[in-house]
């Protein structure tokens, strides 16, 4: 666990920087991980992806594959791919404050 400061307000993440404890999130917090991550302003279709992750972990507990996210996000993967360059199913989920997906590396 790394303890950090986003925003002004500590957060637990993990090594990688995912959050370890989802509900310690914010959107204000989202601006500054895409920011980080090179993506300087977060659109409709950035929150499209980052609300459908964070519906789907909090409602199962897990984050939706990259094929779900696809098919049921209502952005297409080709999208996905455009709003999220260094993965998108890691990217989002790391932007959306939920832990890393499953088979991601």
């Amino acid at each position: 666990m790394t303890p950090e400061t986003l925003e002004g307000t500590p957060v637990e993440l993990d090594a990688e920087g995912f959050f370890l404890r989802p509900e310690q999130w914010t959107r204000d917090m989202a601006d500054a991980i895409a920011r980080e991550n090179g993506i300087a302003e977060l659109t409709d279709r950035h929150w499209t992806v980052i609300d459908f992750m964070r519906t789907t972990y909090l409602d199962t507990g897990s984050a939706p594959s990259i094929r779900s996210l696809g098919k049921l996000s209502g952005v297409p993967i080709k999208e996905l791919y455009g709003l999220f360059p260094k993965g998108p199913a890691k990217l989002a989920a790391k932007i959306a404050g939920i832990p890393k997906p499953r088979g991601c590396i």
